[in-house]
């Protein structure tokens, strides 16, 4: 009998999971189960701040992550995607372009950082959605001469975590953050007043209300004409999906994401799944989830049983996918954790300080940790495929006349 072929598009946090926890739960005679991925080690991107900040991270070479699991790692590129015929095109480097095919397609593509059409913002400003824009950025940094100004534009997650990171690690810089809101109003009172205080305390210049339009080699132009300076533009103001799926029949919403139902099934292919920041996926108060790995890694979890539910004959899950706080490291030294509501409306109660910084610090190990140990804790329960599954995926489809 041919084993049911399994495909995993991306090996970020979502994707290694995935692969990790379809590994543990299926048993190896039935199933293949292959992870595509350009890179061959493990990106910690909640950690990309820091390495744009000069911190060296701990390498996590998929070949010793995967050791012995079952999963085939794949060091390429994917180019193509036909969910007609269930075929992926990949690209290795100085390789021809090759052809898998597939009976399910697991999408965690991810996302890469959004310049909603700024002018300038391609050609001056620097990101840190990837390692590679971290890499140049502490390259650009760490050549910044003492009284150099860093702006950083956006005020969310990322944009507080990169302009405190290198406010702390580079206090002869001229840091500052334009946010196009009040600095933290989604936050509770608790939190805006400690996040105000750690910006002042590290010497960060907050521009609020503020939104920028251009971006020139020395300068970031706001909405009103102004002109900051920026010796180095620092760009956060969100994801973007991969753009690949809008080349594909897959049905997706307005930001591109797939939309799946609760088990991370594509609502119009069913032997695809999406999780991550590339599904358009429902939380609490049908809203949908935010891009982030707070979003992701219970995607992850829910796509892969879902997967070896169908496939062994179980029972589906149906867990609700909800929210419990916001991490958000402030340097090395004070964090902030804000708790919020199941839908992410924050609540009053925080946490504040050096206790939070390690909650933090706990929180990104952690989510580490469980891309090696994808079942988090659970017992290893290998399940066969159905006879039912079996049989279709090793008899061809019927070709409409």
């Amino acid at each position: 009998m041919q084993q049911h072929r399994i495909i995993v598009l991306g090996a970020g946090y979502t994707g290694a999971i995935a692969a990790g926890r379809l590994a543990k739960r299926l048993h190896r005679d039935d199933v293949s189960i292959t992870l595509v991925n350009a890179e061959p080690d493990f990106v910690e991107r909640v950690r990309m701040h820091q390495l744009a900040a000069g911190q060296d991270l701990t390498p996590r070479p998929f070949a010793e992550m995967f050791a012995g699991t079952g999963v085939t790692l794949k060091l390429a590129k994917v180019t193509g995607i036909d969910v007609g015929g269930k075929t992926v095109t990949v690209t290795a480097d100085g390789a021809s372009p090759e052809e898998l095919a597939y009976d399910t397609l697991v999408y965690a593509l991810g996302s890469a950082w959004n310049t909603h059409g700024v002018p300038g913002t391609t050609e001056h400003a620097h990101q840190i959605a990837s390692r590679p824009g971290a890499l140049r950025l502490r390259e650009r940094l760490a050549e910044l001469p003492a009284g150099g100004t860093v702006t950083v534009v956006g005020g969310g997650l990322t944009g507080l975590e990169a302009a405190t990171e290198i406010a702390e690690s580079r206090p002869d810089l001229s840091v500052a953050l334009a946010a196009r809101g009040e600095l933290g109003d989604w936050l509770s009172p608790k939190g805006r007043r400690h996040l105000r205080k750690v910006c002042a305390g590290l010497g960060i210049t907050v521009h609020e209300n503020t939104a920028v339009t251009e971006v020139g080699p020395d300068t970031v132009t706001t909405a009103d004409g102004t002109a900051l300076p920026a010796d180095v533009t620092v760009w956060t103001t969100g994801f973007a999906v991969h753009p690949l799926a809008r080349a594909t029949a897959l049905e997706l919403g307005d930001t591109g994401q797939i939309v799946v139902d609760d088990t991370m099934r594509s609502v119009s292919h069913p032997d695809v799944y999406a999780i991550g920041d590339a599904a358009l996926a429902m939380g609490a108060g049908d809203k949908p989830l935010r891009m982030s790995c707070a979003s992701g890694t219970p995607t992850a979890w829910q796509a892969a049983d879902s997967i070896a539910a169908r496939l062994t004959g179980g029972k589906l899950p149906h867990a609700p996918l909800r929210y419990f706080n916001q991490c958000i490291s402030l340097g090395r030294k004070e964090g902030l954790i804000q708790y919020v509501t199941a839908d992410d409306h924050a609540v009053n109660a925080a946490l504040t300080g050096r206790l939070a910084a390690l909650y933090k610090e706990l929180i990104c190990k952690g989510a580490a940790w469980g891309v090696a140990n994808p079942t988090m804790g659970l017992p290893t329960r290998r399940r066969r495929v159905t006879d039912t599954v079996r049989t279709a995926t090793t008899e061809p489809a019927e070709v409409p006349a």
